[in-house]
């Protein structure tokens, strides 16, 4: 069972979600539901004029509530917003089955979609951090336990100290082992520093299609399903644009609206490669009658992770799944989206890629250096060099020398000058 909470006296959880009606929140609540295959039973809105500190619910409305878990014997009740430690005890108790707010939910998905080491451990660390907060009194006969030995021993430590303390330990654990993946991730990065590729990040809310925008450019099978949260961990590829520049494609972890901040957190290690890009392609459905409240969403995470217009790489929007339109609002977004500003396109389809790809093209071409090179003949190994450090325009074979009119990244202008110093004309 899935339950939407409709608070209309909070204002400040009117301001955290939006301008998003509560029909579509409970749709995505129950998308999130089935990305780990639950069994939708029952599922509505419910409207609370004051919000209860014990169990957020009135009581005719949780009594209602157990009536339903009780008559359909259901195994899970999904709120679709935080609760305190206390509410979930204490609904768990009255409803008499297992409770989780949204966080767990979103918890419970990256559990079961976490497939290599370092996802499992950002999973884990942020599984932890949750479950850390939610220990709360729940055993009368665990309330105390003897410390040291015999009468000499004074009251020691409570049940719950002590799952805490275990927990913190773990949670250490599970950060020196991120630190040493995050190290890890910085040499990596430095390395790609070093050669001529720029890295271009794919962001945006998830099930906005960007697994599938990934697939279709760089022509690779990464696990893309209309499901939220179909990508968790990061995947690296190098695509070659039309003029034959390379550049390395990153496919990211989606975003989603309340994630909460330990979440984030959890997952910065992932999230670092949008921090190193250089240019960022924020991926859109279009088709989503949210688009603009995701799109609210990704920018807000975006400012959180310190990436903005003024301090973080460019961003692109990118509007997919045009092919999902009607033909007449679909050729309205053509017209507004014109030549400089948004890419409309189908990843699925394929139409608008080439758009897309030329538009990524031209922006890393704005720093490029054109340069002439007059090569002697007998330097056959700089000559073959030339055509890996640059894009050769153009090339005129002499008797003696070859001249060639080459493009150069600002990433290999360093290196390029350094070694063909000699050769360079002007």
């Amino acid at each position: 069972m899935i339950i939407e909470p409709l608070l209309t006296r909070d204002a400040a959880q009117a301001d955290l979600r939006g301008n998003r009606s509560p029909e579509a929140r409970l749709d995505e609540a129950i998308g999130l539901s089935a990305a780990i295959n639950l069994t939708i039973v029952h599922s509505g809105v419910v409207k609370i004029n004051n919000p209860k500190p014990a169990t957020l619910f009135g009581e005719g409305k949780v009594a209602e509530l157990a009536g339903i878990v009780a008559s359909e014997d259901l195994d899970l009740v999904v709120i679709d917003h935080p609760l305190s430690p206390v509410q979930q005890r204490n609904l768990e108790r009255r409803l008499k089955t297992k409770v989780i707010d949204r966080t767990g939910l979103i918890l419970e998905i990256f559990g079961d979609r976490a497939r290599t080491k370092e996802g499992r451990l950002q999973v884990d660390l942020a599984h932890l951090t949750w479950q850390k907060s939610r220990l709360v009194r729940s055993w009368t006969h665990l309330e105390r336990q003897r410390g040291g030995a015999g009468f000499m021993g004074g009251p020691g430590e409570t049940q719950i100290e002590a799952d805490r303390r275990q927990i913190q330990d773990r949670i250490i654990a599970l950060q020196k082992q991120l630190d040493q993946v995050r190290r890890t991730r910085e040499l990596h990065r430095k390395k790609r520093k070093k050669i001529p590729q720029p890295v271009v990040a794919l962001v945006g809310y998830t099930n906005a299609g960007k697994s599938t925008l990934f697939n279709r450019l760089t022509e690779s099978d990464v696990f893309a399903k209309d499901l939220l949260f179909a990508t968790l961990d990061p995947t690296l590829r190098k695509v070659t644009l039309p003029h034959g520049r390379e550049i390395i494609l990153s496919d990211t972890v989606g975003f989603i609206s309340d994630l909460p901040t330990h979440l984030v957190a959890a997952f910065r290690a992932t999230l670092e490669e949008v921090l190193e890009a250089d240019l960022i392609l924020h991926v859109r459905d279009i088709s989503h009658d949210d688009t603009d409240a995701q799109a609210e969403d990704v920018k807000k995470t975006l400012t959180d992770l310190g990436v903005d217009a003024i301090t973080g790489a460019p961003i692109v929007e990118v509007w997919n799944k045009i092919d999902c339109l009607d033909q007449a609002y679909r050729a309205k977004l053509l017209e507004e989206a014109g030549e400089e500003g948004p890419v409309a396109l189908s990843a699925l389809t394929g139409e608008g890629i080439e758009q897309l790809s030329a538009r990524i093209d031209a922006f890393m071409a704005q720093n490029d250096d054109i340069m002439t090179v007059r090569l002697p003949v007998a330097e056959g190994a700089l000559l073959a060099k030339l055509y890996q450090m640059a894009e050769v325009l153009e090339r005129t074979d002499g008797e003696d020398f070859v001249t060639a009119e080459v493009r150069v990244t600002d990433k290999q202008r360093g290196p390029f000058r350094e070694t063909y110093a000699a050769f360079i004309d002007g």
